[in-house]
């Protein structure tokens, strides 16, 4: 096991444990100091979907969403990795309508609808999902719309090279202070170009978006306008029954978040939520193993082990109080482990207490 993972989360049988998984987490303010951690807060791994408000940013610092007329709900669903229900799609159309691009202009590729409802309901009927069922088209025409905004060329909006995605790599890059150099790119599941950093530097990033106080006055509007647009909209940002968007929900626009691929998982706490004077928090989190999806209640695709950590992070620095954890507690921290009888063999856990540095001792219960 790579050292810079600790053990987090645990499935019992009985008595005994039966499955460990693995991962690391950071959690930052925005004057750039380390709260507290898991495992080694340095590890780089990648973003994936969790890069989604800030791909979005440069967009919307450029004044984007005012030149197409675009409302909140649409702004967060640049940010989204939706579900794909009909609403999804009724709203990514209106803004592809609004930026003057069409469907077939998204190179993000084609997969049934994360909603089970919406994915049954197309089988029935023999319909094929399109590109704006995918989770990322909200992402996709983003870009196309930053790249209608400037007049750029739309059929390689992807490339690295592009402009717009030049000027999403110079922002990640600064939210995370970071020079470009030091992000690596890949290539994501949506054919987008993805950065990895580590995960102390993308909480930096996140706790920035949340409290933007000590940004240029211009970038630090748009940042305040993707946090209201997310908390306000957050089934935009994922879907009915969705950890995501169920968090944001019970947050009441305290708290962000945005899952992505593999494991990962970021919040924003605004400024206040861990007590008065309290800047903002961001918290990063990475389970080595991926926590691959399975479905839960209603067929929704959810990990096992990141809504449990990440509740359970959230209890112990203090952001959620005990009725907000009876509002998610399927989710967990903690849950029973059924059998195929719905018997109870065990329990499902986090396990783990957070590493908190001097300044953090004022926010860890």
């Amino acid at each position: 096991m790579n050292a810079s993972y600790q053990p987090l989360f645990v499935l019992t049988r009985g008595e005994v444990i039966e499955s460990v998984h693995f991962g690391a987490a950071a959690v930052v303010d925005s004057s750039g100091e380390l709260l507290a951690w898991l495992g080694d807060p340095q590890t780089v791994t990648y973003l994936r979907s969790s890069a989604k408000p800030f791909q979005a940013l440069p967009f919307i610092e450029r004044g984007g969403h005012r030149a197409f007329g675009l409302d909140a709900e649409e702004i967060a669903l640049l940010c989204a990795s939706h579900s794909g229900t009909d609403r999804h799609v009724e709203v990514v159309t209106r803004i592809q309508q609004k930026v003057g691009i069409q469907e077939s202009h998204l190179q993000c590729g084609v997969h049934p609808p994360y909603d089970e409802a919406t994915q049954r309901r197309l089988l029935l009927n023999g319909e094929q999902p399109t590109p704006n069922r995918h989770n990322c088209s909200g992402k996709h025409t983003g870009m196309l719309a930053h790249a209608r905004l400037r007049d750029l060329p739309l059929d390689t909006y992807l490339d690295p090279t592009h402009p717009v995605q030049q000027d999403i790599l110079k922002t990640f890059a600064e939210m995370c202070d970071l020079s470009p150099q030091e992000v690596a790119l890949g290539t994501d599941g949506c054919s987008a170009p993805n950065f990895a950093v580590p995960l102390y530097n993308a909480a930096l990033a996140y706790a920035r978006l949340c409290d933007p106080r000590d940004l240029p006055t211009t970038r630090a509007e748009a940042c305040r306008t993707i946090t209201s647009a997310m908390t306000s909209h957050p089934e935009m940002v994922a879907g009915p029954g969705r950890f995501d968007t169920r968090l944001m929900e019970v947050g009441d626009g305290r708290i962000v978040v945005k899952s992505g691929a593999e494991g990962y998982l970021a919040m924003g706490l605004l400024p206040g939520v861990l007590g008065e004077g309290a800047p903002g928090i961001g918290i990063v989190l990475k389970v080595s193993d991926g926590d691959l999806p399975r479905r839960g209640p209603g067929g929704t695709p959810r990990g096992r082990v990141r809504p449990a950590v990440a509740l359970e992070m959230l209890r112990q620095l203090g952001a959620l109080d005990a009725e907000s954890l009876k509002k998610l507690a399927e989710f967990g921290p903690r849950r029973p482990v059924y059998n195929w009888r719905k018997l109870t063999v065990g329990e499902s856990r986090p396990e783990f207490r957070l590493h908190v540095s001097e300044a953090g001792r004022a926010y860890v219960s």
